[in-house]
C-alpha cells in the first residue's frame, strides 16, 4: 500500500497516516470504513465527508461509539498510541481524509 501510505502521509502526517492506513486495512478499505461508520450510527456525518459539500464534524465520542471499543483498542495497540489520543486525532483528521479520497463525491470502485 505504498501509494496509499504516501497520500495519507501527505494529508495527515506520518504517525496519523499510519493510523488511518491501519484503520482502512482493518475495515476493508474506504468503502468498508464508510459502511462500518454508517452501521455505527453516524451515516449522515460520513456521507457529508464523501459528498462534495461541507464536511460535518464528528466528535471523539461519536467515533468511539461508531467503531466500538475493540476497534479503537486494536488500533491503539497497533500504533502504540493512547486510545483517547488516537480517537481525538481521528476525529480531527478522518473527515478530511475521506473527503480527499472521494473526489467528486463518489466512493472509488472496487
Amino acid at each position: 500500500m505504498g501509494l496509499l501510505d504516501n497520500v495519507l502521509g501527505g494529508l495527515v502526517g506520518g504517525e496519523m497516516g499510519g493510523v488511518v492506513s491501519a484503520l482502512l486495512n482493518g475495515q476493508g478499505g474506504l468503502s468498508g470504513l464508510v459502511s462500518s461508520l454508517e452501521r455505527g450510527g453516524i451515516g449522515e456525518i460520513v456521507q457529508s465527508w464523501v459528498s462534495t459539500g461541507a464536511n460535518l464534524p464528528v466528535s471523539p465520542d461519536q467515533l468511539q461509539k461508531a467503531f466500538g471499543p475493540q476497534v479503537v483498542q486494536q488500533l491503539a495497540l497497533q500504533t502504540g498510541m493512547n486510545p483517547q489520543d488516537l480517537i481525538q486525532q481521528l476525529s480531527n483528521f478522518l473527515p478530511g481524509v475521506v473527503d480527499k479520497m472521494t473526489p467528486g463525491g463518489m466512493l472509488p470502485k472496487g
